[in-house]
């Protein structure tokens, strides 16, 4: 529509994956790197991850057209199958006959013979294997364990299968999990497809109206740019779509410039839902303000409905909203780190009689994902607007961590959560858990306040924990080697810290010793040693620098319980 008032010969702002709009950041160019490198790695996985829209599978589609006759290439782009699901779309992708011929179902031995014998033939023809997966992070654990056995097909020489996983930020964090280390030590590359800089932001608008054949100056001054980068958090699809709002606008309104009106126009069109930056800043504090209340008060009604004793709040939440302005790492200045206030002592809840056991039934509120995290938000002193609450805390400052490891990591992290628990007919419902002690939790269950026995608990909880932790500002991502920036630098004064060294100066880069010094923390508190700075060393970390932020109610043991006797 807008392609001839602009003079360009075709729209240069799709979201379609076409590799000749690909723009190489130095970034995108070490990702294409990396998988290349992973056609001679000699087997084992090679791991591509980025945010939503960074380009992953624009390298891929990149990273195909570059693949030499010699490798045989299996493609799966949707992994939500189950093992045996998985092992046929491998074999039909490498066209591998398998079946049975008596009828029965087919097992996962059906699909590992042929593949295997595949494999090596193909490996006697000096052709290599490579099987690539994308939207990796949706692989349950059960298939990824699959895939681990799959690279134990090998000869004397070299494995005979190179797996790619391509892969948003939750794959690295599932890799992580202690019952898939064997799999992460396989991981011969790995990668994070970080956003785009401002000034790579301009170059990459520069390069897509280029291939679509501009004739002229570009339509976006300088003061555009700068809010396409703002707007768009250098992600390259959001800056499809926002620059393709923009010049549609333009055009509408007759103007051959974009300027940043514009663009905050455009951007609340396609980014449905999300504030003006300038909106947010304003209304931070009145967000933060009812969270808190709204937060004060939830936590009070469980204090009056357990009869707990103690007065004040039952948690330690600054009430520091967040920072919607923060950049990424390496990009423009953040704003000043929030002032640490001390966390008050928190009351510990009296013995009372022995908790009874978990309620049969629920009502409806207790059903309800979106409400409990906005309950658990009011603990951190913010408010939640409708919207899938980890999309919609991050621009608070808030950031969404899950786990499956029971109580003992909930007591490590020491923060209230929710837990999914799970009735009669196995239909899921969620519960607050504000207080544990050593026999009993403390929960909210919908409007329902209980006290319940570990036992009771056990029998309605499979171990899944979710919480919120606040990383330093300007955190998006998990930081590791060569990275920049503020919340670098914020690792290395908490370690400094630790140390008793003197507060290092500005400008650190994560270098070898940085990591290395991750590493000792992290093994020091019981965290797969990587050296990256994740959600878990963040909180970790937290602790160290005082932040005030929300913990667990200590619960002492009931009155008749053996602990007491």
């Amino acid at each position: 529509m807008y392609t001839r008032f602009f003079g360009l010969s075709q729209i240069p702002f799709s979201i379609a994956p076409d590799p000749r709009y690909l723009y190489m950041s130095e970034r995108h160019r070490e990702a294409l790197a990396h998988l290349l490198y992973g056609l001679n790695g000699g087997g084992g996985f090679v791991l591509l991850t980025g945010e939503i829209g960074a380009g992953k599978t624009t390298v891929c589609r990149l990273f195909l057209e570059q693949i030499p006759p010699h490798c045989n290439v299996a493609y799966i782009f949707n992994p939500k199958q189950s093992v045996v699901e998985l092992l046929q779309s491998i074999c039909d992708e490498f066209h591998v006959a398998t079946g049975r011929t008596d009828g029965s179902a087919p097992s996962v031995k059906d699909f590992i013979d042929p593949l295997n014998a595949y494999l090596l033939r193909t490996h006697s023809a000096d052709q290599n294997n490579v099987l690539i997966i994308d939207e990796a992070q949706n692989l349950s654990v059960d298939v990824l364990e699959q895939l681990r056995l799959l690279t134990n097909l090998e000869t004397n020489e070299r494995k005979l299968l190179q797996i790619i996983l391509i892969g948003q930020p939750e794959l690295r964090a599932m890799l992580a999990r202690p019952e898939l280390e064997q799999l992460a030590q396989r991981v011969i590359a790995r990668f994070h497809l970080g956003a785009l800089t401002v000034a790579e932001t301009a170059q990459y608008i520069t390069h897509r109206l280029a291939v679509a054949d501009l004739a002229g100056a570009s339509p976006f001054n300088q003061a555009a740019i700068t809010r396409i980068y703002q707007r768009a958090r250098g992600i390259p699809r959001r800056i499809n779509l926002l620059c393709d709002r923009a010049l549609l606008g333009a055009y509408a309104g007759g103007r051959r410039e974009v300027d940043a009106r514009i663009i905050d126009r455009a951007a609340g069109e396609v980014f449905d839902g999300e504030r003006n930056v300038s909106m947010q800043v304003a209304a931070r504090w009145r967000l933060v303000f009812a969270g808190a209340i709204a937060g004060s008060l939830a936590v009070g009604a469980v204090v009056a409905g357990v009869g707990m004793s103690g007065t004040g709040l039952p948690f330690a939440g600054s009430v520091a909203g967040g920072n919607p302005g923060a950049k990424r790492i390496g990009g423009p200045a953040v704003s000043p780190a929030p002032k640490v206030v001390p966390a008050p002592v928190a009351p510990v809840i009296a013995p009372t009689e022995t908790a009874r056991a978990l309620p049969v039934s629920v009502d409806g509120s207790a059903r309800d994902l979106a409400a409990a995290y906005r309950r658990l938000a009011g603990l951190w002193g913010v408010s939640l607007t409708s919207g899938e609450p980890c999309r919609m805390a991050p621009p608070l400052n808030l950031n969404c961590f899950n786990s499956r490891k029971g109580l003992a990591s909930i007591r490590d992290f020491d923060r209230p959560g929710l837990l999914t628990l799970h009735d009669d007919q196995d239909r899921p419902y969620y519960a607050l858990l504000l207080g544990l002690g050593a026999d009993r939790a403390v929960l909210r269950i919908g409007e329902l306040n209980a006290t319940v026995t570990l036992d009771a608990l056990s029998r309605r909880w499979r171990g899944d924990f979710a919480t919120f932790w606040r990383g330093p500002n300007g955190y998006e991502r998990e930081v590791g080697k060569g990275d920049r920036g503020p919340v670098v630098d914020w690792v290395a004064t908490q370690l400094a810290v630790i140390d008793g060294l003197a507060k290092p100066a500005k400008g650190q880069i994560y270098d070898d010793g940085l990591v290395a010094r991750v590493r000792q923390f992290q093994l020091a508190r019981g965290l797969l040693p990587d050296g990256m700075a994740g959600p878990q060393t963040f909180m970790r970390l937290s602790d160290v620098a005082g932040l005030s932020e929300p913990k667990l109610l200590p619960v002492a043991p009931a009155l008749d319980s053996p602990s007491r006797k």
